[in-house]
């Protein structure tokens, strides 16, 4: 009798094991969160939980290399399949959790350094797999997230990173979306050549920035109109708006996004640099909470399954969370920061973190509860089972992550 494989059952407990490890750079990653939006509460001038000496100070770096970074490196990290990858969302969040606690403030500092720099190499496994232009377009992020890092380890103040730290972010998105966007027939060798030109700009556009703000900050604006005008006309989600279900829910997220970022354009091409003030203000919400926040309320739906191996569920409330962000977004921009209404500053922005935590406790419900039951399925003269594959002009919108 042949003996019995030993190596099935334990798949599930690997799985299992797999999923716990995740679980714990997502609660770091949540760690940040909570603590950037309580941080928001002491800079809008409001009660807040917990009253932290300098929480007020980190929130910039907090939210985004501490929360946005942590998870997206983390998705990163899963689909390069190597265990050194998850050192970068480690340390993201690690370093996250210092610039909270009573350590120096350059222990926080030198970890987010740390996690930004396995970042790249990260990226130098996923184009030793496989080159391409949205892995070098996302390389030009991780080099100015890194940058960023460097620069407020040094002493540069976290207001100069803005631009740095807005498109770490921002070509990380734009070459993600460039992975689903080869499935346009818009997206051919020359849009992906035109798609990189833009990227460079922007990277140039930065260091131009960091030097001589007055020339940097209006072809910042100009290179990220130009931007936004490239995922207008190549992004699925311009299709997939007149779909149905999640498909527009995500396409709808996307849309709103990059709205948002041709304020952020209009801002530093009208404005100029500004780093206190409400031209300011309203380039870092419009950026972080309205494009930002916006992409992971798009992508959550896609991200986490992969992440998690459990599924998070579309259902139609998953809407009130983003209307409530937008909705108080324009209340605070044009109506407060515009306007120098302070009340609407104020209860903008409460509105504001109100709708985050909004998703992510619709989030975790959704994952909790489970999918929906699936409606009966139609008679076999409909023309197809209800097993099948939706029609093709219903497909999701993902992040391309690799399981």
């Amino acid at each position: 009798m042949s003996p019995e494989p030993r190596s099935l059952p334990a798949r599930p407990a690997r799985t299992a094991h797999r999923t716990g490890g995740r679980l714990v750079f997502l609660a770091l990653g949540g760690f940040a969160l909570l603590a950037g939006l309580d941080g928001a509460l002491l800079l809008l001038g409001l009660p807040a939980p917990v009253v932290v000496a300098r929480l007020a100070d980190v929130h910039g770096p907090l939210m985004v290399f501490g929360f946005v970074g942590t998870v997206v490196v983390l998705e990163r990290a899963v689909a390069v399949r190597r265990g050194w990858a998850f050192l970068a969302p480690g340390l993201l969040g690690l370093g996250a959790l210092a610039l909270v606690s009573p350590l120096p403030l350059a222990v926080g500092q030198l970890a987010l350094v740390a996690g930004s720099t396995v970042l790249l190499a990260i990226y130098r496994a996923i184009w030793a797999r496989q080159p391409s232009t949205s892995a070098a377009v996302q390389v030009l992020g991780a080099l100015l997230g890194l940058a960023a890092t460097i620069l407020w380890w040094g002493g540069v103040p976290v207001p100069q990173l803005l631009p740095a730290m807005t498109l770490y972010l921002v070509l990380t998105i734009a070459g993600e979306r460039l992975e689903l966007a080869r499935i346009s027939p818009t997206v051919d060798e020359r849009a992906e050549r035109r798609l990189l030109a833009i990227a460079l700009g922007l990277t140039v556009g930065v260091v131009v920035a960091l030097v001589w703000p007055v020339a940097g900050f209006p072809v910042l604006g100009l290179a990220l109109l130009a931007l936004v005008a490239w995922l207008v006309r190549h992004d699925v989600a311009t299709r997939l708006i007149r779909s149905t279900g999640l498909p527009r829910y995500m396409a709808l997220c996307l849309l709103a996004g990059y709205g948002w970022l041709v304020v952020v354009g209009l801002v530093w091409i009208l404005l100029g640099p500004a780093y206190v003030g409400p031209a300011y203000d309203a380039a870092v919400h419009a950026v972080f909470l309205g494009f930002v926040i916006s992409m992971i309320m798009a992508h959550a739906p896609t991200i986490l399954p992969a992440v998690l191996r459990r599924p998070l569920p579309y259902r139609p409330v998953m809407y009130g969370p983003v209307v409530l962000l937008h909705a108080s977004l324009l209340a605070r921009v044009i109506g407060g920061d515009a306007r120098g209404i302070d009340g609407l500053v104020q209860w903008g922005g409460l509105a504001n973190i109100v709708a985050v935590l909004l998703f992510v406790g619709v989030s975790v419900v959704s994952v909790l509860v489970g999918a929906p039951p699936k409606p009966a399925g139609r008679p076999a003269a409909a023309g197809r089972p209800a097993s099948a594959a939706p029609p093709r002009g219903h497909a999701t919108i993902s992040l391309g992550t690799r399981r």
